[in-house]
């Protein structure tokens, strides 16, 4: 699913700030969401939230990938092929 399907199926506040080398996604889960987990297999972002689980695809065109959650507040850093 893309960030656009993602937070329109769920409600959730996202953000997307493209920069020239790179793409910054931001996702607020909200404060029940301190205990999240993210992480990152092939070309999908994992986060899992107590028993629910998103995913996340990522483009085609993304070299590498920066996952962290704080706060509720899922940041994804893409690093884009060169």
């Amino acid at each position: 699913m893309n960030l656009d399907q993602f937070t329109r199926e769920e409600g959730q506040l996202a953000r997307r700030y493209e920069y020239d080398d790179a793409t910054v996604m931001a996702v607020d889960f909200g404060t029940e969401a301190t205990e999240a987990s993210v992480d990152v297999v092939d070309d999908t972002v994992i986060i899992v939230i107590a028993d629910d689980q998103y995913e996340i695809d990522l483009p085609d065109s993304v070299e590498d990938a920066h996952t962290f959650i704080k706060n509720g507040v899922l940041t994804v850093e893409l690093e884009d092929e060169r």
